[in-house]
């Protein structure tokens, strides 16, 4: 035995320096791809051309390990980085393909991070939507090959969104409805409350609110039962407060897109500005229009400041001073800012509709009997629109008169006096019939 121990011993020492030189041959190489992977860091913005072969030089190194495997994602994600800056989509999508074998080394969530990362690469590069939902098919092929259920899940909930941002409702919601199948049966919580939030936001475009709310709601349900990152909290809190703003319940939708905005700020995401932006639609919308200033020039608001906040600073001044003018102005003025956001631009055509009756209400009140095209002249707007809105608001008993269609004038109604007698007279009958009713039930109980 002990000459089986001193043995053992000897061997150790003979072992130990061979081991210790292959760890020295290791880390010096790591070292080595370290010291390339900040090489082509710092050349990103100042060489790209020299740091895509830095970058590429790491990539095409075969070898095994946690440690290298890291630096090669690394290299991976800002080589992409790189070509979308460049503009350079087709490289991208070679990129994506070019690396699959190297997937088979690392985790499946891993994979799917670089994935997503990539694709969101090419959605950078302006005019190139097509092409990203070309990427995401080709993925989803080449998952569905592979049996990567996990990745190709994700893959399809990213295209479910690009199809929702590119206005194919129809085929958002197909694609949502597939998903939500099979991912119920594997319970992934995390992707049920992205993809019903994709569901509530696509129903709530195409105006069917019922729906919509039922999958916000299963979302909320999802998100419950585990860990939600703030990012994703603030995207259901964005989405409860858009759904109660179009129940016009504005004071409850504020204190939604104000904890949306805590989120994205803190986090800061470019997402906190659209936020901030429903925060003071909904200060208008309540009559409010007096904090819209004291809001906007806020701690928190200050780094935000640019055409966005003026632009609702100039809505809120129009709806105080109860100008149609001055609101259509600045629509007008801030177009980009103001249009292209469908929460802010369906709500102003509310603002838009409310403002315009209040003033033509105002405009008629001297009138018993009026030209339209005279009203017309007075509010600056067109003939056909002043009627329009007159006829609806007759319709609506907003307003007691008739439109003399031939004539092309309005005539007025003095509110009558309301009469109780009819109603008065209406009660003592019901009460008359209830006597009646009871003395012939006792009637028949005494026969």
């Amino acid at each position: 035995l002990a000459f089986t121990a001193m043995a053992d011993e000897k061997m150790s020492d003979v072992a130990a320096p061979v081991d210790n030189g292959m760890d020295v041959e290791v880390r010096e190489r790591l070292d080595g791809l370290h010291e390339k992977l900040q090489q082509a860091k710092t050349l990103h913005s100042l060489n790209a051309s020299q740091a895509e072969i830095l970058y590429k030089s790491i990539i095409a190194e075969e070898w095994d390990g946690e440690e290298f495997n890291k630096i090669k994602e690394q290299a991976i994600c800002k080589l992409g980085e790189l070509f979308a800056d460049l503009r350079r989509v087709d490289d991208i999508n070679k990129l994506l393909i070019q690396i699959r074998p190297f997937f088979s080394n690392i985790p499946k969530a891993k994979t799917a991070k670089i994935v997503r990362t990539l694709i969101d690469y090419v959605a950078k590069v302006p005019g190139a939507a097509s092409i990203q939902r070309q990427l995401c098919t080709e993925t989803i092929t080449w998952c569905t090959q592979e049996k990567r259920t996990f990745l190709r899940h994700r893959i399809q909930t990213k295209l479910a969104q690009m199809l929702f941002e590119g206005k194919d409702y129809v085929g958002a919601l197909a694609l949502v409805s597939e998903l939500l199948k099979e991912v119920k049966k594997l319970d992934d919580k995390p992707l049920l409350v992205e993809i019903h939030l994709i569901e509530s936001r696509t129903y709530h475009q195409i105006r069917n609110l019922a729906k919509s709310k039922a999958a916000l709601t299963s979302a909320r349900t999802a998100a419950n039962a585990i860990y939600c990152p703030p990012i994703l909290q603030a995207q259901i809190d964005t989405q409860s407060g858009t759904l109660h703003a179009e129940e016009k319940d504005y004071k409850t939708a504020y204190s939604y897109f104000y904890e949306a905005f805590e989120a994205f700020n803190s986090q800061e995401d470019p997402r906190a500005i659209i936020s901030l932006k429903h925060m003071l639609l909904c200060k208008i919308m309540t009559n409010q229009a007096d904090d819209v200033p004291g809001l906007i020039d806020g701690k928190n608001s200050l780094k935000y400041a640019g055409p966005d906040l003026e632009a609702m600073r100039e809505i809120a001044a129009a709806y105080k001073l109860r100008s149609l003018e001055s609101l259509v102005a600045t629509q007008e003025k801030f177009k980009p800012q103001l249009a292209e956001d469908p929460v802010i631009r369906f709500h102003l055509q509310t603002l838009y509709d409310t403002l315009l009756e209040q003033n033509l209400a105002r405009l008629v009140e001297p009138f018993s009997y009026v030209h339209i095209p005279h009203i017309a002249s007075l509010i600056k707007l067109p003939v056909a629109d002043v009627e329009a809105t007159l006829s609806q608001m007759i319709l609506d008993k907003k307003f007691n008169g008739i439109l003399d269609q031939g004539a092309g004038a309005l005539i007025a109604y003095q509110d009558a006096p309301e009469n109780a007698t009819y109603e008065t007279v209406l009660q003592t009958i019901d009460h008359m019939g209830r006597v009646v009713d009871s003395l012939y039930t006792r009637a028949s109980k005494l026969s």
